[in-house]
């Protein structure tokens, strides 16, 4: 977890009052909040909170043995604390209270200091937004930083990431890391779940963008309408300042309907759901080339501005991504010059993009991409990209996660039907679920989509792209979508190193194909 390295203390008695709770015991100076006994560092509060199997506050204990200084937590929650010998903030609901407590003791509240919040939600897209935007700051001369699931970055400096959004300590704690470290601005990836689990409370996004709306996230959500709810309060003037509105997918209409702030759209009519609504948007995004390295695009928008550049990744999908990233910036306030210069004097879009649509492969023999998705929309959208750069065949390798949203896979593997010439399923995170009763429903929804089409079941994965490699030949291309830029997987609740680039380089060489050395870029050093 992120931290400031220079806190300011805050009184303990004064936190209290702040939140509406009761103190009981001494006052004390607080540096922190957290909700991890095993992750605090002294001078902080630690948080208990009521879990599915265990109340939070029954390791108040442990915290005090790391440092705590007091415990944020309720009724019941007092009562287990009360053994630590700590003093004791009680609330009615810790979790409700826990934005509130981090932001005040971190000063990082609406009001404070901070740096330019450019918050990007939607079912597919957000990570690759949000890279884009640190790379675009970046190069216009801006200190950034991000959060995203693939990482946390401050002026440069990046750590493996946990949660896609962060718990309201982390979040909190690193934007009180960011102010210290002077960024500017910085992008942020909000997930339905930060909503509907309290994870944003308080936080006013200077500029929040929408990528789009697919199938997904239903073992969270009872239906599309309620996944839809839980993201339209980000476009409420209690979390947004202005918006910026992909209307690729259907739902980006609804969303400016629905929107509380000015909003501003954004479209790629070629891969839009509805091209007539696409084209009428504020700013077009149009592909001019698509390369295996890259993909270049024209943005043409309000008072005939055009910017033609080209963005290191694969697909019109990703072109509409940059775009986006361009209004959201001028929406922040950053001049179009500026803008347009920078990324003409580059020769495009510089940014790490980790896990997306990565090209692992050497320049001879089949292309391999590893890539993070894992949707039925991402599927269609990547194989798609994958296609209009390959000349031979195209391999699909995928698998499904445990645990996770089971209604989408059968659609997961029609789409990888549909956009590839064969198919190798295979295992994922299969976490607590069957593995190979995970791979018999993508076999099924195979089959449905053309039972004439070539798949092959192999499992692990270890074998599966080794499999796939000895499928393909020069000119064809692997893509491998799910464990993009994962270095694990979970079996039963274990964590085991994995990554699959490694694998898939490993697998090139031995079927005697050129491969680079190691992948690149990536700022984590070795594979």
């Amino acid at each position: 977890m992120l931290r400031p390295e220079r806190p300011v203390p805050r009184r303990l008695a004064d936190l209290a009052r702040h939140l509406g709770g009761e103190l009981r015991g001494d006052d004390a100076a607080v540096i922190g909040v957290t909700l991890s006994s095993s992750d605090l560092v002294p001078g902080e509060i630690f948080v208990g909170i009521r879990g599915a199997h265990r109340h939070g506050a029954a390791f108040a204990s442990a915290a005090a043995d790391s440092g705590a200084v007091a415990v944020l937590t309720d009724e019941d929650g007092a009562d287990l604390a009360s053994r630590s010998g700590l003093p004791i903030v009680i609330v009615p609901d810790p979790r409700l209270a826990l934005p509130a407590a981090a932001a005040w003791v971190n000063r990082t509240a609406p009001g404070d200091e901070l740096p330019l919040l450019l918050g990007t939600t939607g079912t597919n897209g957000k990570t690759s937004v949000t890279h884009l935007l640190e790379g675009m700051l970046t190069q216009i001369g801006a200190v950034a930083g991000a959060s995203t699931s693939a990482e946390r970055v401050v002026a440069g400096e990046r750590v493996v990431a946990g949660l896609t959004s962060p718990e309201a300590t982390e979040f909190h704690a690193q934007l009180a890391r960011m102010r210290e470290a002077g960024v500017e601005a910085v992008g942020i990836e909000v997930s339905a779940q930060a909503v509907t689990r309290h994870r944003v409370d308080g936080v006013v996004f200077d500029v929040m963008s929408f990528t789009n709306l697919s199938h997904d996230h239903l073992d969270d959500y009872a239906d599309m309408d309620e996944y839809y709810a839980a993201k339209a309060p980000l476009f409420s003037a209690a979390h947004a300042k202005r918006a910026v509105v992909s209307l690729d997918s259907a739902a980006g209409s609804r969303i400016v309907r629905d929107a509380e702030v000015p909003v501003t759209t954004i479209a790629t009519p070629e891969i839009a759901a509805d091209r007539a609504a696409a084209e009428a948007a504020d700013w077009i995004v149009e592909v001019t080339v698509e390369e295996q390295r890259g993909t270049s695009f024209r943005l043409t928008g309000r008072g005939g501005r055009t910017l033609e550049t080209t963005v290191p990744v694969i697909g019109a999908h990703m072109a509409s991504n940059a775009g986006l990233c361009v209004v959201m910036l001028l929406e922040a306030g950053y001049g179009w010059e500026r803008i347009r210069d920078a990324l003409t004097r580059d020769g495009g879009l510089i940014a790490w993009v980790p896990g997306r649509t990565q090209l692992v492969s050497g320049p001879e023999g089949p292309a391999v991409y590893v890539d993070f998705g894992h949707t039925p929309d991402a599927f269609e959208k990547t194989l798609a990209a994958v296609r209009r750069v390959t000349p031979g065949r195209v391999i699909m390798l995928f698998g499904a996660d445990g645990d996770r949203d089971a209604t989408k896979r059968r659609d997961m593997a029609r789409a990888a039907v549909e956009g590839s010439d064969v198919v190798v399923i295979t295992d994922h995170h299969p976490r607590h679920e069957d593995a190979a009763s995970i791979r018999r429903t993508l076999l099924d929804g195979a089959a449905v989509a053309d039972p004439t089409h070539e798949v092959y079941e192999v499992s692990p994965p270890e074998r599966a792209i080794v499999r796939a490699v000895s499928l393909a030949g020069p000119g064809d291309a692997i893509l491998w979508a799910g464990p993009g830029h994962q270095n694990y997987r979970d079996i039963a609740g274990v964590q085991w190193g994995y990554s699959a680039r490694e694998l898939a380089r490993r697998a090139l060489i031995a079927a005697g194909w050129p491969a680079p050395d190691r992948v690149w870029p990536n700022p984590y050093g070795d594979e």
